[in-house]
């Protein structure tokens, strides 16, 4: 295999505080990757800007300007950080032969990418970035996450367990995965879809050096029901196990209370407990009902996932 050309894509949101140091980490270690011969020098880092409200986009124009290894996208608006990713990985199609994404906060260990690489040459087309542990984490994070991925293979999602969006994928993995038109994106669960030989390289997660965290425990919990709601749909055949389970107890409830009856004993009345217990079951079944009714909303819309307002980027190509 031909020494490849290499695009790292960082999605960039509000990070005014991160991208000069971060922006120089990355550099050195692409400078580093060149210069040993691992990967051509059309090799570039791209940042992408989230619509963000402070200099960042700013930042990444005169990274761009001032060396021919950095190449910014901005779009139009603020899309989440998913759609974001997936602009960066879409500009990077076509040009690269590999792809590394990853976070701009420089948690995920840049000299992970080494061991991508290998595997890469091995003929691997995705390689996962995973967490070999999850000490720096808080009990409640480390548990409602390991709690999550359970939760999700319990419902037949395949994922990655400790693994985020710090992957490598193949030109080939790239456009296998612009065929997905899906608007409620959720990336670690499609990769997987995709297919093709894979592999996982294990890394330290570090602490955030500066700047805050833009995944609050909100937007953490929208993306993981994002994630329920995107790839399994026993949630609403639970509803329905639910409803079944109810109306068999609500049948020997009924016929309990016509042998008391019958026999003359005094019937304990459970009108207003069953009255309350139903109104929450159905306002809890029309509530999941819903939150699937409202994804096909979206879905058939057929709206633009992102739409890039300016592309500073130098490919390097002659043709």
């Amino acid at each position: 295999m031909t020494t490849p050309i290499l695009y790292i894509v960082v999605p960039c949101y509000n990070e005014e505080e991160v991208l000069p140091e971060t922006s120089k980490r990355l550099l050195e270690k692409l400078t580093s990757l060149i210069g040993r011969g691992r990967v051509r020098d059309e090799s570039r880092i791209l940042f992408v800007n989230d619509g963000s409200r402070d200099r960042t986009w700013e930042m990444i124009s005169e990274l761009a300007g001032s060396d021919v290894h950095f190449g910014g996208v901005k779009l139009s608006r603020n899309r989440g950080h998913q759609n974001a990713l997936l602009a960066g990985l879409m500009t990077a199609k076509g040009n690269c032969d590999c792809c590394i994404s990853m976070d701009a906060d420089l948690q995920d260990d840049i000299e992970a990418v080494e061991g991508m690489l290998d595997r890469y040459m091995e003929g691997c087309d995705v390689v996962y970035g995973v967490r070999s542990s999850r000490e720096t984490d808080t009990a409640f994070k480390r548990g409602t996450a390991q709690g999550y991925y359970k939760l999700m293979k319990a419902m037949g999602v395949d994922l990655v367990y400790n693994h985020a969006d710090y992957r490598l994928l193949s030109d080939r993995a790239l456009e296998s995965l612009s065929g997905y038109r899906e608007v409620n994106l959720f990336l670690r669960g499609i990769i997987p879809l995709v297919g093709y030989q894979s592999a996982e390289v294990t890394y330290e997660r570090a602490e955030r050096f500066a700047g805050e965290s833009k995944y609050p425990l909100k937007k953490m919990l929208a993306l993981a029901f994002d994630g329920i709601t995107s790839f399994s749909v026993k949630p609403i055949r639970w509803v329905t196990l639910l409803g079944a389970v109810i109306l068999c107890l609500s049948m020997l409830a009924a016929l309990t209370g016509v042998i008391t009856a019958l026999v003359g004993r005094s019937v304990i009345n459970w009108t207003l407990t069953s009255v309350w217990m139903m109104g929450g079951v159905q306002l809890l079944s029309l509530g999941i009902i819903g939150e699937y009714v409202g994804k096909i909303y979206t879905e058939v819309k057929d709206r633009p996932r992102f739409i890039i307002e300016t592309v500073k980027l130098d490919t390097g190509r002659t043709e």
